[in-house]
């Protein structure tokens, strides 16, 4: 149990900040990818292949964004700055799925 409690408390309050915030984001992403093609088909009307495009482009466009992220990190060298701005667009961008009134709304947001 020592042992134990002498990890714990080895580890920076910020990594337990950051792995918690990181948990409620990924949370939050879940319930509402889980349900969007849900409401894509039967709120917006879009046929499944729009849902396939829009998951498609939103992949790939998460993919892209994490390279060069990457790469502006190590360029800049201030990671936590970039983390706070992906985790607040992340947070601020989810209400605007409950508001869009068609898939390109969607895949707007």
């Amino acid at each position: 149990m020592q042992v134990q409690d002498k990890f714990v408390q080895k580890i920076p309050q910020t990594v337990w900040v950051l792995g918690f915030v990181s948990l409620l984001a990924d949370i939050s992403s879940e319930m509402i990818n889980s349900v969007l093609p849900l409401f894509l088909v039967s709120v917006l009307g879009a046929n499944i292949l729009t849902v396939g495009i829009i998951e498609g482009i939103a992949e790939a466009t998460a993919s892209i964004l994490k390279v060069f992220s990457g790469v502006l990190s190590d360029y800049l060298g201030h990671r936590k700055g970039l983390a706070v701005f992906g985790y607040g667009l992340s947070t601020f961008v989810k209400p605007l799925f409950a508001i869009a009134t068609s898939p390109t709304g969607v895949l707007i947001a």
